[in-house]
């Protein structure tokens, strides 16, 4: 055997030493790996582009007060250049907050039951909506809201919420349909496709034996959610959450046309307020002063990396509900 394998050596020289070489790379998926790299490069320069922009824009603002008393004031009055974050920082966090409570029950409800209740007919069914609302413009939310939803409220629900709950300051003053319910239902519905379908991608993540291993101890089909599957897609339906949360804050033509658009600072839900990104549609284009200018730059580099920070979280907390039962015991 040592013998002949002298005399293959010998022989085919050539083609012995190219078996034993490395393959050469090709030149085509060379490029192509390197056009790849440079687009997902890009993503990261546009991101950081935005951020230097809004910084240069923001500086005039910025050089002239702090950021701490930008965002802790009231106060916006264009006339004598005088300019505070807080209503619509205040606006935007309240519409989100109305939103998640609305649409977490739901979109948490629905996910479990396409995924573990719903027969497969019934699943296919009801997945089509869900992502059919996904795909509608906002602008078309928006008038929906203002033909539909506004007069609802106006007339039903605000007086009925007053008259239940009038002794919380939440649920009082005249019902005027326009305000913080309305843009907060009106965003509950926007983010409810995207909560829903996150929450069915990570439930289907859990194993098929952690709820045969409930159902055999005894286990009714719901403690078996709740003892087995909803610990284990924990992290993952809170990512599903923060996610939903981040398109809420930085919603616009939606919260622009139901929110009230009035700079102000209220308890009540019925009340009209303001939002980042409504503000910044609003005046960006009338915007006469540099420091005016500059101020709306501020606000959105106070969105942007709010919704930054929110979306690498999310991510974050998804990728945490796939490393599997491990987790559980945490």
């Amino acid at each position: 055997m040592q013998r002949a394998s002298e005399i293959l050596a010998v022989r085919k020289p050539g083609r012995l030493s190219r078996m034993a070489a490395p393959a050469r790379g090709n030149l085509p998926d060379s490029v192509w790996a390197a056009l790849l790299t440079v687009l997902g490069l890009a993503v990261f320069a546009v991101a950081a582009v935005i951020v230097v922009e809004l910084w240069r824009l923001s500086a005039p603002v910025l050089a002239r007060t702090s950021l701490f008393s930008f965002i802790s004031s009231s106060r916006w009055d264009v006339v004598r250049d005088v300019y505070g974050a807080l209503p619509y920082i205040y606006g935007t966090l309240v519409t989100s907050f109305v939103a998640l409570v609305l649409a977490l029950p739901i979109s948490v409800g629905l996910a479990l039951f396409l995924t573990e209740m719903s027969p497969p007919r019934v699943r296919s069914i009801v997945s089509f909506p869900i992502a059919l609302l996904a795909g509608i413009p906002s602008v078309v939310y928006g008038l929906w809201g203002l033909f539909v939803l506004v007069p609802l409220l106006r007339t039903t629900v605000e007086p009925w919420l007053a008259d239940a709950f009038g002794f919380l300051p939440f649920f009082q003053g005249p019902p005027i349909g326009l305000g913080y319910l309305a843009a907060g239902v009106i965003l509950a519905i926007m983010i409810l496709p995207t909560i829903t379908s996150l929450a069915i991608e990570v439930l289907r993540t859990v194993p098929l034996s952690l709820r045969e291993a409930a159902l055999a101890l005894g286990a009714t089909r719901w403690e078996a959610i709740r003892m087995a599957v909803l610990p284990y897609a924990r992290a993952g339906i809170l990512g599903a959450t923060i996610l939903g949360l981040g398109r809420a804050l930085g919603e616009t033509m939606a919260v622009t046309m139901l929110i009230g658009n009035s700079p102000t600072i209220s308890a009540s839900l019925f009340a009209p307020g303001y939002s980042l990104p409504a503000v910044i549609a609003n005046e960006f284009a009338e915007a006469s002063g540099q420091l005016h200018t500059g101020a709306l730059a501020v606000l959105g580099l106070i969105l942007f990396v709010v919704t930054l920070l929110l979306n690498v979280a999310a991510r974050l907390l998804v990728r945490l509900s796939r490393r599997g039962p491990a987790r559980v015991a945490a």
